[in-house]
């Protein structure tokens, strides 16, 4: 018979198990149903719709660009407060780390006030014909800023580790700053870099906030399919705002299931 460490631990795994059922997978389960309550071709259908393909486009556009432009940013941000001290240093993290404590909400507001017709360079760019507010430009700047923080907070642990004395062989060998990174640092830190770029990218695609406040909510121009899922549920389009709800979820859930296998396999071949 268990004792009652085992009866305390027995509840405290179910109460969990309950907890994750209850808040994680339930809602996901019922978006899905509401999806397909009208039927597979329905929800099909409303996702061949010109707005929302135009959303999705969107999406995995703005998604790949951040990604691309975050990574490279994320690991000259990592290399430099991992591998050098300098003064300023605490600041610079602190600056890496503002997208996480800050409400996207707030950094929407900053790109409009100075992006926006009425912003600080709004006269400028409308006299030379230059649009970033409700347009892609301003989605892409709100989406860089929220996931910057993601490749180079999950590197920099690792490349404090893994210290400097290999990289100050390379350069000794006469191997240059890429070839180092490329061969030395980055080999290492493979998988956690690989964890970034999908934390990156699942932040990327779900983004609401900041992008609701730059974009306008133009439909077939400037809606994300987050955007895109809240003005179809405003217009009572319920079976398509479920199907591409359900749609986003599961490119969401790829993604984190992706990031944990890879997780599990470093782990795995480590030990």
């Amino acid at each position: 018979m268990a004792g009652p460490s085992g009866r305390g631990n027995a509840v405290l795994v179910a109460a969990t198990y309950l907890t994750v059922l209850a808040v994680l997978v339930l809602p996901v389960l019922l978006v899905m149903a509401e999806a397909l309550r009208a039927g597979l071709p329905a929800a099909w259908r409303s996702l061949l719709d010109p707005d929302a393909l135009s959303a999705i486009r969107l999406t995995l556009v703005v998604t790949l660009v951040a990604v691309a432009v975050n990574t490279a940013g994320g690991v000259m941000a990592a290399w430099l407060v991992t591998k050098y001290r300098f003064r300023g240093r605490g600041v610079l993290v602190a600056l890496i780390e503002l997208p996480i404590s800050v409400s996207p909400v707030i950094a929407g507001l900053v790109w409009l006030l100075l992006f926006g017709r009425q912003g600080w360079w709004g006269g400028w760019l409308e006299r030379h014909d230059i649009q970033i507010a409700f347009a892609t430009p301003g989605i892409l700047l709100a989406t860089l800023f929220v996931t910057f923080p993601y490749v180079a907070r999950t590197l920099m642990p690792l490349m404090e580790q893994q210290g400097r004395e290999a990289e100050e062989a390379a350069f000794l060998l006469g191997a240059g700053f890429w070839r180092t990174l490329w061969s030395v640092t980055l080999p290492d830190a493979r998988w956690a870099l690989l964890s970034g770029i999908l934390l990156t990218t699942a932040r990327a695609i779900g983004e609401f906030g900041a992008v609701s406040v730059v974009s306008g909510h133009i439909p077939g121009l400037t809606e994300t399919m987050p955007l895109h899922i809240e003005t179809l549920y405003n217009g009572y389009q319920t079976v398509a705002a479920f199907a591409m709800a359900a749609l986003l979820a599961l490119i969401a859930m790829a993604t984190v299931l992706l990031r944990s296998f890879l997780e599990h396999d470093f782990r795995k071949a480590s030990s």
